[in-house]
């Protein structure tokens, strides 16, 4: 294990930060192309997966609070991509599905992963090995959250 240091580059809180800002700047011209923002297609991901999703389960999946989904689900809506309605069999719950245009779009986002993995320069291996580190990170720091709150 590393020495404790308060140097800056040596934080890892500071190399994620770098790198996640760095990434979805290379994002960001892939997907003006789709004419998303990055949060627009974390949330078309998810549909494009599952075709129809409730906002609260939209939020659990993408760690994001209503108050935050719901002016980026009214934008994607007033642009044509979602479907935002009541549920019949619950009046609280709001349910997100695709519109055909939304639906359209899956095709032309098909390249945007290949991409990034180009400009990243990363084998497929280096890629999955990344993706479960950050995973793993994600998963043990809020394990530690919950406790910490407990």
């Amino acid at each position: 294990m590393e020495r404790a240091t308060t140097r800056l580059e040596d934080q890892v809180c500071f190399a994620l930060y770098t790198a996640s800002r760095a990434v979805t700047n290379l994002y960001r011209p892939m997907l003006d192309e789709l004419g998303l923002t990055y949060p627009q297609y974390l949330v078309m991901l998810v549909l494009w997966e599952r075709k129809s999703i409730t906002v609260k389960d939209l939020g659990a999946a993408l760690q994001l609070d209503t108050g935050t989904l719901s002016p980026l689900l009214k934008r994607m809506e007033a642009n044509g991509l979602v479907r935002r309605r009541r549920r019949p069999d619950d009046e609280r719950s709001v349910e997100i599905t695709l519109t055909e245009a939304g639906a359209a779009l899956q095709g032309k986002a098909r390249s945007v992963p290949g991409r990034l993995a180009r400009a990243l320069e990363l084998t497929g291996e280096e890629l999955v090995a990344l993706r479960g580190t950050l995973r793993r990170v994600a998963t043990t720091a809020l394990d530690q959250l919950v406790r910490t709150e407990n």
